[in-house]
């Protein structure tokens, strides 16, 4: 027997402690079978979240809409359009609508009666496209038993009727019926979306990525693409000074400090004294805080003085990163040895334009990208917080364990940013490490590169290394998920003239609509043209202006979460969610959301306007997914496996 033969033999060998006889191997392959003839799970697809945690949760529980349409395509004409958003508002919210409702019910028995047989009714139509034994997984513990009863037979078969009936009774009579309630809806939640997609920024200027982070912890199945954002706090958990000195900039500038202090934990004092007392008589004007509503305004002061004082010491340490990385291509971003202290100019791309602010007590003209000996002590206290936070952490190693920059699923391509293109839309070629990297190879280099920046802790030297291409991979020019030409932080600080602010985007965003570039993209990553999509996030689009997140009849589409209130009044909507099921894709524009307090009081759901983006010509089976590929391997196996018992070969247990 060859070396081939003997690996398939102990293959089979490993198998059959599974299955250890015929019947065993054959109950397997029926039901396995059997599977691949169901419905696919739908797919849920989120991205650009920007920390807006009350938004990405409803968002999250409704389903992008699916749980009011399934409530719709129960009930009909049955329910008034009143009951249905009641029956809504129960579902996403359910132990904060029963507090209101054991308030204002007369006859609260009643209602509990009448519920329980709504929820039950929708819990069997979302259970009905899954195995008995997933949904048998999915149940709660408390009332697995009694729901399995309930959803899994007819309740108008005669003999049994009055059996459901008192199911329902007693469990009204014991006083568990807010606790069954509350167990249904989350059920139906649980079933509505089979798989989460998050393609990318979880962090930026929101107050709640880490509960955000929390949710996704805590769900079912689900996936990352990393974004930029995402990456930079994967650089500061890593404790790299200029990642670090970035999160901590942003959360100062859109007034979100609470974030890193109460949210992570990570102590702020260090930081804050040296800021007031550095920057005491300071000039911070340009260093505004853009806060909303619930900001305490008493603290602005400051917030502006921190804001400064992080902002000079992350242009130091980016400065310090790219000296020491040529191949990063990024000279024309050192601009503070630019700096002309007695014309209170800066040079920047050749052309001197005037400083609007000189006020700089830490900058030394003859050594400007070395911070003072007390900006050091500040950034190693915090770089200590950083790696010591042990909630960061945990966040941060379930981004490496359950993402990447992007991932192959079902036939189509996600990512956040763009594949970096030439100017003649060819795969441009970028120098990591030493070598040069185009299309794919790029995206797989700089993803195992970030991992050697958290996890090579034994190589000291290379995880340094990986980890200054984790700030690239946040601000490269050549970045995957940045996309532009350069990250015009200094300009937008200290020079007025706005053409210095200017970004310029990749080739990649202009030829979106290029089929040809679009095919090659898909054959890199080893993808059927024909059948295949690219999923993206990043890029907001502007729907007032009369841009379309459908690109390339479909084969490109962009789902800018628009989450993010900064980015509404230039979009004019709340961003884009995706939704893949048996029947094809469908795109959710979102209208902002108010508030939760106003979704449970008001009943007040996101108005979603749906589009069709493809039908399937044939409803979509298991059997057509990667889960099926996998499934229908294993069946081969089991049918090796079932002639080795025959043959002999295996003896059956």
């Amino acid at each position: 027997m060859n070396e081939l033969k003997q690996m398939e033999l102990k293959y089979l060998k490993s198998l059959a402690n599974q299955y250890p006889n015929i019947a065993a191997a054959s109950t397997e392959i029926i039901n396995l079978q059997a599977i691949l003839n169901l419905p696919k799970g739908t797919e849920h697809f989120m991205t650009d979240i920007h920390g807006e945690c009350e938004q990405f949760n409803h968002v999250l529980k409704n389903g992008s809409g699916a749980v009011r349409r399934q409530i719709d395509e129960e009930f009909g004409n049955t329910l008034s359009s009143r009951d249905k958003k009641s029956l809504a508002t129960l579902i996403y919210y359910p132990q904060e609508k029963l507090d209101i409702v054991a308030m204002e019910e007369d006859n609260i028995e009643d209602w509990y009666k009448i519920t329980l047989h709504r929820l039950v009714q929708i819990t069997k139509r979302v259970a009905s496209k899954y195995t008995r034994s997933k949904v048998r997984k999915a149940l709660p513990k408390d009332f697995s038993y009694i729901i399995e009863e309930l959803i899994t037979e007819k309740f108008d078969i005669s003999d049994k009727e009055g059996y459901y009936n008192e199911i329902i009774h007693t469990i009204i009579r014991i006083g568990r019926a807010p606790d069954f309630i509350v167990a249904l809806s989350n059920l139906i939640q649980r079933l509505v979306i089979d798989h989460l997609h998050i393609v990318g920024d979880i962090y930026d200027r929101g107050p709640g990525p880490h509960v955000i982070m929390d949710t996704l912890m805590n769900y079912h199945s689900v996936d990352i693409q990393w974004g930029n954002h995402d990456i930079v706090w994967m650089g500061a958990a890593c404790g790299h000074l200029a990642c670090i000195a970035t999160v901590i900039r942003i959360a100062a500038r859109y007034g979100s400090l609470d974030t890193i202090e109460d949210g992570y934990g990570i102590n702020l004092i260090p930081l804050a004294t040296f800021a007031l007392d550095v920057y005491k008589d300071v000039n911070c004007d340009a260093f505004a805080i853009k806060y909303n509503t619930d900001y305490n305004t008493k603290d602005l002061s400051m917030d502006m003085k921190i804001h400064k004082a992080i902002a000079i010491m992350q242009l130091k340490l980016e400065g310090q990163a790219i000296k020491r990385h040529s191949e990063f291509e990024m000279d024309d971003r050192l601009l503070l040895d630019k700096i002309d202290f007695e014309k209170k100019t800066v040079t920047v791309c050749g052309k001197e334009y005037s400083m609007k602010d000189m006020d700089l007590p830490t900058i030394d003209p003859a050594d400007p990208y070395s911070l003072t000996a007390d900006e050091e002590q500040v950034m190693e206290r915090l770089r200590q917080a950083f790696l010591k936070c042990e909630k960061l952490q945990k966040h941060v190693r379930f981004l490496f364990s359950n993402g990447g920059l992007y991932k192959i699923h079902n036939s189509n391509l996600l990512y956040h940013g763009c594949m970096p293109l030439d100017e003649e839309g060819n795969f441009k070629s970028v120098e990591v490490d030493g070598r040069r990297y185009s299309g794919k190879e790029l995206y797989d280099v700089l993803d195992n590169l970030a991992r050697k920046g958290y996890y090579a802790k034994n190589e000291p030297a290379e995880m340094r290394k990986a980890q200054d291409y984790i700030w690239y991979i946040w601000a490269g020019p050549n970045s995957p998920v940045f996309g532009k030409d350069k990250m015009s932080t200094f300009e937008r600080y200290f020079v007025e003239d706005k053409k210095t602010h200017k970004e310029t985007k990749n080739i990649y965003y202009s030829l979106l609509d290029n089929e040809e570039i679009l095919n090659r993209i898909l054959r890199e990553f080893g993808l059927d043209t024909k059948k295949s999509h690219i999923i993206n996030g990043h890029v907001p689009v502007e729907l007032k202006k009369g841009e379309t997140p459908v690109k390339c009849d479909g084969k490109l589409l962009i789902i800018d979460g628009g989450f993010s209130k900064a980015y509404q009044n230039k979009t004019g909507i709340a961003g884009y969610t995706l939704v893949a099921n048996s029947h094809g894709m469908r795109l959710v524009a979102h209208e902002p959301f108010e508030s939760t307090e106003a979704a449970i009081l008001r009943e007040s759901d996101i108005f979603s306007d749906s589009t069709v983006v493809e039908t399937a010509p044939v409803r979509i089976r298991v059997a057509d997914t990667d889960a099926g590929a996998e499934l229908r391997e294993t069946i081969k196996q089991l049918e090796h496996l079932l002639q080795a018992y025959r043959d002999g070969i295996i003896i059956e247990k």
